[in-house]
């Protein structure tokens, strides 16, 4: 008997998924694939890391789904070209579905898997499901990306139709899963990593949240986010729903949903960003890339309260409020003078919510070398932002309680020292790279 596979990836969801959609509608005995990579496992150093653990807690509950549907998931373990050499000995394998990837190594492993699949005349299919626009869709007037976000969200605006966000109505179509008796999934310690604390539920849909977005979003010490970007990460949660379901309530919400869709765009025509600076002249800045003050950082030790209020979240919980995550890469990159790319680094190994596009172009708009940065010249002052976003120290208070005692360290460097310290290395960086 053929089948054909859908394989998932960062859409961890049967419902309005549109690659799984379109297999479910077009064939017959549709076979769900995942494969845990070990291209990608083998590279994470600790072995109790959420994400793993949130990946492998949902595809669980999706054999649970798929199982009371009569049907299993088909869970592998090993490098993605390796494995389909393997399935197309066992099944015979008529068409292979996915959803697109945007970063650089996912285009690198999609091209060698269609590669191999095309020499055994298996057709690949791909389509987009993890963003609204991708790719070419929203492009200046002369064809060319932008690179600016305000005329790009204008643009993006424009062109939306309520078929963007139309949800894909697979339910309709399950009856076209493959049948069969529930598959093994490896465990987690198959897989050389430990169970963590994390949840998987998605938090209740909250439209007096969203109505608030735009008043409560700056506030860390406020539940004023809605904490979907893991599930977005990962697809647990499918856009064109979050995005159908925020529109009428809240433009400042839909923004972010559309700054999601621009990095992703910037990193596809722009792969670059993933090592280097949008804007090539910062290669020229004289990073100090002191290693003691960046440990001083990574650990919440620098003497500056709302800095070490965030490092320390992030350290115990995967997470950091988006704010201030602007407080802290702004403070690494200008007041301590530290290459984007250690802080960045540090991000990709500790948020749960990890993404390339976005961890990418957060970092290099701290740093003033993003495509669409904040200039050089803006330094986020540390206490001028708790002012404004923690004025009763609750945040601080939570994670950094010894903020007031004799104990508590020293500020790591002078603001207003480092502050002209930081203009100054800027300038004579830029100007040498425009003067060469």
């Amino acid at each position: 008997m053929s089948i054909a596979l859908f394989w998932f990836r960062r859409d961890l969801r049967l419902d309005d998924n549109a690659g799984f959609y379109r297999a479910l509608k077009e064939e017959k005995n549709v076979q769900p694939l995942f494969i845990f990579d070990t291209d990608i496992l083998d590279k994470l150093e600790d072995k109790k890391d959420p994400r793993v653990d949130f990946i492998h807690q949902t595809i669980l509950k999706l054999q649970e789904e798929l199982t009371g549907l009569g049907s299993s998931f088909l869970v592998k373990t090993g490098k993605p070209v390796d494995v389909f050499k393997q399935l197309a000995e066992e099944y015979t394998i008529k068409q292979v579905y996915t959803n697109h990837d945007y970063e650089p190594a996912a285009i690198e492993r999609d091209a060698a898997v269609e590669q191999f699949l095309q020499s055994r005349n298996i057709t690949f299919h791909s389509f987009k499901d993890q963003c609204i626009f991708e790719k070419n869709e929203v492009l200046k007037d002369d064809g060319s990306p932008y690179t600016i976000f305000t005329p790009y969200s204008k643009k993006w605006k424009k062109k939306l139709q309520a078929f963007h966000y139309t949800s894909y109505p697979c339910k309709k179509y399950y009856g076209n899963l493959n049948a069969g008796k529930p598959l093994p999934v490896p465990s987690l310690k198959q897989l050389g990593f430990e169970a963590t604390s994390i949840k998987t539920e998605l938090p209740k849909a909250d439209k007096n949240l969203i109505k608030q977005y735009k008043e409560t979003r700056d506030f860390p010490a406020l539940q004023g986010t809605s904490r979907l970007s893991m599930h977005l990460r990962f697809g647990t949660i499918s856009i064109r729903k979050l995005l159908a379901w925020s529109l009428p309530l809240n433009e400042t919400y839909v923004n972010e949903l559309i700054w999601r869709d621009f990095y992703m765009m910037i990193l596809f025509h722009f792969p670059q960003v993933e090592h280097s600076c949008f804007k090539r002249d910062y290669e020229h800045i004289k990073w100090r890339n002191n290693e003691k003050e960046f440990e001083a950082w990574s650990k919440g030790q620098t003497g500056y309260p709302i800095v070490d209020a965030g490092m320390r979240e992030l350290n115990a919980t995967g997470f950091m409020h988006n704010r201030v995550r602007m407080i802290v890469a702004s403070f690494l990159t200008k007041h301590l003078l530290i290459d984007y790319r250690w802080g960045e680094a540090y991000f990709a190994q500790k948020l749960n919510d990890f993404d390339l596009s976005a961890n990418s172009g957060g970092w290099q708009w701290a740093a003033g070398c993003g495509c669409d940065a904040a200039p050089y010249f803006r330094v986020f002052n540390p206490y001028e932002q708790t002012k404004k976003f923690d004025p009763e120290f609750k945040y601080i208070r939570k994670w950094v309680p010894e903020y007031e005692d004799f104990g508590y360290p020293q500020p790591i460097v002078e603001h207003k020292f480092a502050r002209e310290r930081a203009l100054k290395v800027y300038k004579e960086g830029l100007e040498y790279a425009r003067g060469k």
